[in-house]
């Protein structure tokens, strides 16, 4: 079955800003989220398809790759490679598809990229790792225990490729420079070197522990402290941590990239949080107190008589306290007030009863119903 359009699944126009794609993300993840729909498979459905849809739009690579290119160019399996392609350790952007065409017109015009220039030592990717964390986890700080895959300097050559008491040679057919030029007829090609592979060495007797190439696949366990106040999508960086240099060259960074997962009860909007608060109709009409749960415990919240629903009761600073400021935000409880199901017959009874009374007055009782009334017949005349 062919994928809905993401803006489409989001509700959003293509030049909707972050900040709309949040919001819309936010309400379809509150809506369709499994703890609130359990057992319900559409529901489901549609949260994995907000939530991928919300990947990719957030994310500025994804998003101009998915504009030009459509899903093929956020599938990895396409070719396109916009970011992800690569898997773990590839450089972010737009991967196979950008790099096929760096190369050609390097290779012929001469510009020559940075895989083509020989005698050069090379500074390690960057990595990416996304990091699932709770609201709860952001709002209060921690530190998380993370297993990462990387390419690391063979500490047997320390990163030369060449055995123990060896060294790399120069490349005998480019003498170092890496490319090499050939004449076709008028045209005069650089390419880069087929021996050392843009390198500018050679190694005549390889490391036996990397087999040459001076890097050795492993995986590392890191601890990654989380500040409190930390956002969807803010990044912490992990200087040196990325995949190894080549011949010998600093080590990458790795970039800690922070995903909150939705929560059950409350949904965040930069310091903020809102909930939706049901309030039984007994306690909407004549006022009560009611428990509210909170990031921090439990607090009482008074509801004054003659509520409606969709009122909003402001708590102060019972919201988060974002990386870069001391003022916590607010907690806002929208109040739904919630028709009563199951009516034993003496239910049914009074409510009548209590329609009939309602019925003499409706001005007074109900004065929005009174005048959507008034405004209908307005509407279709006499």
């Amino acid at each position: 079955m062919a994928k809905r359009d993401y803006y489409t699944t989001l509700g959003v126009n293509r030049d909707a800003s972050e900040e709309d794609i949040k919001k819309a993300y936010r309400r379809l993840a509150m809506k369709h989220h499994p703890d609130r729909n359990p057992n319900d498979k559409q529901s489901e459905e549609r949260f994995k398809e907000a939530k991928e849809a919300y990947e990719v739009l957030t994310d500025a690579r994804k998003r101009a790759a998915y504009d030009q290119f459509g899903h093929a160019g956020v599938d990895p399996s396409a070719g396109f490679g916009a970011a992800g392609a690569r898997g773990f350790g590839g450089q972010e952007g737009f991967g196979g598809f950008a790099d096929a065409f760096g190369d050609i017109f390097g290779e012929i015009f001469g510009s020559g990229s940075a895989r083509g220039r020989g005698n050069g030592v090379y500074r390690g990717a960057d990595l990416r790792y996304n990091l699932e964390l709770s609201l709860e986890e952001v709002a209060r700080g921690t530190e998380a225990k993370i297993r990462i895959p990387a390419l690391e300097q063979c500490a047997t050559c320390h990163g030369s490729g060449a055995k123990p008491g060896t060294q790399p040679q120069t490349c005998p057919t480019c003498h170092g420079q890496g490319q090499v030029r050939m004449s076709q007829g008028f045209f005069s090609i650089q390419q880069t070197c087929p021996h050392c592979h843009g390198t500018g060495k050679i190694v005549p007797e390889p490391c036996a522990a990397c087999d040459g190439a001076g890097r050795v696949k492993k995986h590392k366990t890191l601890s990654v402290k989380i500040p409190a106040g930390v956002d969807q999508d803010d990044r912490v960086r992990l200087s040196g941590e990325g995949e190894a240099g080549l011949n010998g060259g600093p080590p990458g960074d790795l970039y800690v990239v922070i995903n909150i997962k939705p929560h059950s009860v409350f949904q965040r909007e930069n310091s903020d949080l809102h909930c939706e608060m049901p309030v039984s109709f007994a306690t909407a009409a004549l006022g009560g107190e009611i428990e509210i749960p909170t990031l921090e415990g439990h607090a009482r919240l008074t509801i004054p008589a003659e509520t409606q629903s969709g009122q909003v009761f402001r708590l102060r600073n019972k919201g988060i306290k974002p990386v870069r400021s001391s003022v916590h935000g607010d907690l806002y409880c929208h109040v739904v007030v919630e028709t009563p199901i199951k009516l034993t017959a003496r239910q049914k009874e009074l409510l009548r009863e209590f329609e009939a009374i309602n019925a003499e007055d409706p001005g007074r009782h109900n004065p929005r119903a009174k005048n959507w009334l008034d405004r209908v017949r307005e509407f279709f005349g006499p």
